[in-house]
């Protein structure tokens, strides 16, 4: 006869449901429901301890997850990001997979989709993950599939790679050692490889085509009046260009710029090719034409004064007042670069002032006229002392331009700790800790711009998911539910005690841990298999796939969690993609549990 849980089980358990509807049901923000989580068990504990400890402990079970490793590791993989992002590192492999998108979206997504399952299987999949961030953010920016729709596909993907080995992921690790600690045979690494590659093949079609068709679009939408700057193009001496005729170079221009001007024969060295386009498709056609907007003895000037005062070049658009005295001058005369040592990359210039008869000079360039937007690149001092004396007026978001010069070093760092973690010498949390440390010592993220990197929402929700699974293991909820499930398996088939137990510890890692999944899902399945005269180890496959079924929730594993700022997403999205893959994967695990083990 199964006993009614405790008034601390029951408590917990209500808790947890009310924290889900309030995050599904989204009148507050995430941060508040998880405050007042954290809060309620806070004050709940003060009052009315756990059996056996002091009304202060339950502040340690609170307020842990704000110290907790798992919040540690994340943040430290966010500064990691951060570090590729702002040296440029991953541009390289987001060239590669842009390419991929280019020729086709969906072909795009399905490769990166195999890529990641594929090296989650021998890689923890959280490296794997934060690798993978960053890129797609580019691609993003790129004009690809925005990150609400590929990130959650990938994290899907990830985890389904880690599902399939023993070493995938710690969990799994666990679950086999608690396994062989009661009784049962090692499992190789690959022993239930099959199983999990045959549900794949059933899964990754709704990864890759229905479930970016439910996710929102994050991306904000493209602004009719955005502003494309003039600019000339010089062409540089190592250039392929050179030699080939200006009409053959019109179908080479990246997407987004426009040639101007009659220029016609072969291209020569330092030939200033007047081109307009926006801010990223400049950079674009910098890159693949092999020139630059600025004369080289500026930019030079300009990396100088950077690493010598360490400060990082930021690129501004600054709007002529009616005071300025550039007006009617062109950049060539003005005098820029030598009197502030920052570069004009190029002039933006409204629709109603565009096309007047003077606003050429004799020598082709544009002149300055008010109301005309600057692109100015330089480092923060100068471009101040420059909108001070010249009377600019500096529009807000500044662009930090990548770091190259740490680029390899950036790419290093992340190496070493994704390798480190991957082959088993330090724990992801202490590899995750060292890499970020040397991103900072090194410079390839810098101490002030650390806010970045991190989020407020995800940092809160961590702490408050570690809360809610510390209450629901040690007030006996979780063992109680587990007591309560065996009662149920009695009378239904081998396959449906599978998908039971499977939905079961699948429930448990959405809401509170997969160590506390594991640890309480084992041995009740071996509990279950001696009740119910059957082999333990298909069982227990049961609870190793479902501590991995950790789709539905934003707080059941720490990737979830990496990719819902960068996506921008809410807890509805993790439920209404993530609940048809958990039935999804229940159902067809638990068919080919049975029929390889004959059940």
């Amino acid at each position: 006869m199964l006993s009614l849980p405790t008034y601390h089980a029951m408590a917990a358990m209500v808790l947890t449901v009310l924290m889900f509807v309030g995050f599904v049901r989204g009148r507050m923000s995430i941060e508040i429901v998880s405050l007042l989580t954290i809060a309620v068990i806070a004050v709940g504990l003060y009052f009315f301890p756990l059996p056996g400890t002091r009304e202060i402990d339950g502040l340690a079970i609170a307020f842990g997850g704000f110290g907790h490793y798992a919040l540690i590791t994340i943040c430290a993989l966010m500064v990691m990001g951060r570090g590729l992002v702002v040296t440029g590192a991953l541009e390289p492999a987001a060239r590669v997979l842009e390419r991929v998108f280019r020729f086709n979206l969906q072909l795009g997504l399905l490769v990166s989709l195999l890529i990641v399952l594929f090296l989650s299987m021998f890689v923890n999949n959280t490296p794997v993950l934060v690798l993978m961030i960053p890129i797609f953010a580019a691609l993003a920016a790129r004009g690809a599939l925005p990150t609400s729709k590929t990130l959650m596909p990938l994290n899907s993907a990830s985890l389904i790679g880690g599902l399939a080995t023993t070493i995938g992921t710690s969990t799994n690790i666990l679950v086999v050692s608690i396994a062989v600690d009661l009784g049962m045979r090692e499992m190789g690494v690959f022993d239930f490889t099959p199983i999990v590659l045959g549900a794949a093949l059933v899964a990754l079609p709704y990864m890759w085509l229905v479930m970016p068709r439910l996710l929102k679009d994050n991306k904000v939408a493209a602004d009719q009046n955005v502003r494309r700057f003039h600019t000339r193009l010089r062409i540089a001496g190592d250039s392929d260009l050179i030699g080939q005729d200006v009409a053959d170079i019109l179908p080479k221009l990246p997407d987004g710029i426009v040639f101007h001007g009659e220029q016609k024969g072969p291209i020569q060295p330092q030939q200033r090719i007047h081109i307009s386009g926006t801010h990223e498709a400049l950079e674009d056609a910098v890159r693949e034409l092999k020139g630059e907007l600025a004369p080289n003895w500026v930019l030079d000037r300009i990396k100088r004064s950077s690493a010598a005062l360490g400060s990082d070049i930021l690129v501004f658009e600054m709007t002529v007042t009616a005071d300025s005295r550039l007006i009617t001058r062109t950049l060539p005369s003005s005098g820029i670069a030598d009197l502030y040592g920052v570069a004009v990359l190029g002039i933006h210039r409204p629709a109603r002032v565009l096309g007047g008869p003077d606003q050429y000079s004799e020598g082709g360039d544009l002149r300055i006229t008010e109301g005309d937007v600057l692109l100015v690149m330089g480092i923060q001092e100068d471009l101040e002392a420059f909108s001070r004396a010249d009377s600019l007026l500096m529009l807000d978001g500044a662009r930090e331009m990548p770091r190259r010069s740490k680029a390899l070093l950036a790419a290093a760092i992340m190496g070493f700790s994704v390798f480190t973690a991957a082959i088993g010498i330090f724990p992801i949390a202490i590899s995750a800790l060292a890499g970020a440390i040397l991103m900072f010592v090194t410079g390839c993220v810098k101490f002030d711009r650390v806010g970045r990197a991190l989020s407020g929402q995800v940092i809160v929700l961590v702490a408050a998911s570690i809360a809610i699974g510390r209450i629901i293991d040690e007030s006996g909820a979780a063992a109680w539910l587990g007591e309560a499930l065996s009662l149920g398996l009695v009378l239904l088939p081998p396959a449906l005690v599978l998908a039971a137990i499977m939905a079961f510890v699948t429930v448990l890692t959405n809401f509170a841990s997969n160590a506390t999944a594991a640890t309480v899902g084992t041995p009740i399945a071996f509990s279950i298999a001696a009740q119910l005269d059957l082999p333990p180890e298909p069982l227990v496959l049961a609870v190793l796939f479902g501590c991995n079924l950790c789709y539905a929730t934003p707080i059941a594993y720490q990737t979830n969690m990496l990719i819902m700022a960068e996506g921008n997403y809410d807890f509805a999205d993790y439920v209404r993609t993530g609940v048809p893959l958990v039935v999804l994967m229940v159902a067809t695990l638990s068919v080919l549990l049975a029929m390889t083990y004959g059940l």
